[in-house]
């Protein structure tokens, strides 16, 4: 592979199936179908956990989150296990930051990138210490947000999108300028199309004029029966705030509104690479770090393992990528990892990491392996584990019965298979390969090791229930009125 640069652009809680390109109905993302276009995209991607903090440092570090030990959204990264920021700025890469990357951002941390360019952090370097709570968990406030803030307008989060956008188109056509001795990494955040679900007006009005569906399994009676979705519910009561049909229809308009929003924002700074005269030496990856329910069987926001959720956009494009591709071999976050160091033209660490480089997947390889997922965080009494294997998607609650989806048959997994005895044979075998990857009773008690010692720390259950809760981490430069 010949070394060249790499644009990285992170969207946050993208559904990977509301895209123009992967087929959606009423989506216009014309920048990121045009990526595509000429590139590849890889249609069963999937984050490494379905929240924020844990996923953003397995993006990082390029492991699984057992593997790391960051394990929710009180658990920032914080630059202690070597990152691919960390191996190529020690190279002599240059290696730049610019938006959100939810990471500790102590005083004295290092992060391992250059520089780091109006950066998110976790709140006051710590986070939702409330999330670190697994034993008798605490009713979440501040559900309606999500209703609540629903519709037209301008929130902090697409002020601050706008900003990162101007901030890359900058640095591009100042980078275009200067003289680099090896390839350079830019790491672009944006913090659409995450809640709260506040769309700028022109993007919102082009959804809510139309007569939009209802959300899959959507109706009561038409929602799923699993015990992990009831003590999420019970935790986050965000659909209790939808009073009437008309109330989910404004959020599924604010969310398109968003989407659409990233991709004006991701356009403007794909024509900046170009303008700049870099894009022949550039290879760019759109992803983003987790998707979101919209609605989906009554769920908004992440935190389970559906392919709204768990699934993330993956699209990779540039020299020696296959164009107009689409690859429905199981792909994650970890496979970015070693695709990184190849693109720029440096050795991958061997440090034990689990992912299959990027350029391999684009190129048809289709390895005999299952992908990870998992969660450890807000709503969940005990650890849950996604095994995605070919068509199948095997689902391991410690503390509850699994789930199994023929993905190729079903794939709106409107029918789990995990209690049909003609598939015990199959709910056996990929239990025994999700344990060739790790022990999820060692790993849920080593989580819940982790996250006591860090509750106690911060002054115990009822120094975190007093700190209250965290809807929204606030934009730099902004009061937190929304939080």
């Amino acid at each position: 592979m010949t070394p060249k640069n790499l644009l990285i652009l992170m969207s946050d809680e993208h559904n990977p199936q509301v895209m123009g390109c992967a087929g959606h109905r009423i989506i216009r993302t014309p920048n990121l179908d045009a990526l595509a276009a000429r590139g590849t995209r890889f249609a069963a991607a999937y984050t490494t956990c379905p929240i924020c903090v844990p996923a953003r440092a397995a993006f990082a570090v390029g492991k699984y989150v057992n593997q790391i030990g960051y394990w929710d959204n009180g658990d920032a990264y914080e630059g202690a296990i070597p990152s691919w920021h960390h191996a190529l700025r020690a190279r002599g890469h240059e290696v730049v930051s610019i938006g959100k990357l939810h990471f500790r951002g102590a005083k004295g941390d290092d992060h391992g990138f250059t520089k780091e360019i109006v950066p998110m952090h976790v709140v006051d370097a710590l986070g939702d210490v409330k999330g670190l709570i697994r034993d008798d968990i605490p009713k979440r406030k501040g559900g309606d947000k999500m209703a609540k803030y629903a519709g037209p307008g301008e929130s902090p989060y697409t002020v601050y999108d706008r900003d990162i956008a101007a901030r890359a188109q900058v640095w591009l056509h100042e980078a275009a300028r200067r003289q680099h001795d090896r390839p350079w990494v830019l790491f672009v955040s944006f913090v659409a199309p995450h809640f709260p679900l506040t769309a700028p007006p022109d993007w919102y009005y082009e959804y809510a004029v139309r007569d939009l569906p209802m959300p899959k399994q959507y109706a009561r009676a038409e929602r799923p029966d699993h015990p992990y979705l009831k003590a999420y519910e019970h935790c986050v009561d965000y659909d209790a705030h939808f009073r009437s049909p008309a109330d989910v229809k404004r959020a599924i308009a604010g969310y398109f509104g968003l989407v659409s929003s990233l991709d004006e924002n991701v356009g403007k700074v794909l024509r900046a690479l170009e303008r700049s005269g870099l894009a022949a030496d550039t290879r760019v990856v759109y992803t983003s770090d987790h998707g979101d329910n919209v609605g989906a069987r009554g769920l908004w926001g992440k935190s389970t393992f559906y392919e709204e959720s768990a699934g993330v956009p993956l699209i990779l494009a540039g020299d020696g990528v296959p164009a107009a591709a689409v690859r429905d071999a199981p792909a994650s976050h970890v496979d970015v990892y070693p695709y990184v160091f190849e693109c720029v033209g440096a050795p991958v660490p061997d440090d034990g990491h689990p992912g299959i480089s990027l350029a391999r997947l684009a190129a048809g390889d289709r390895p005999d392996r299952g992908v990870l997922s998992e969660y450890h965080a807000i709503g969940a009494v005990a650890g849950a584990f996604m095994l995605r294997d070919g068509n199948y998607k095997y689902v391991h609650y410690v503390a509850y019965r699994p789930q199994l989806f023929d993905l190729a048959r079903d794939p709106g997994e409107l029918v789990d298979l995990a209690g049909d005895p003609a598939y015990a044979q199959v709910v056996e075998r990929l239990h025994q390969r999700l344990l060739g990857l790790c022990d999820p009773e060692e790993v849920d008690a080593r989580a819940k090791r982790r996250q006591a010692e860090l509750l106690a720390r911060f002054g115990g259950r009822e120094a975190a229930l007093a700190r209250g809760d965290l809807g929204f981490t606030p934009a730099p430069g902004t009061p937190p009125e929304m939080n």
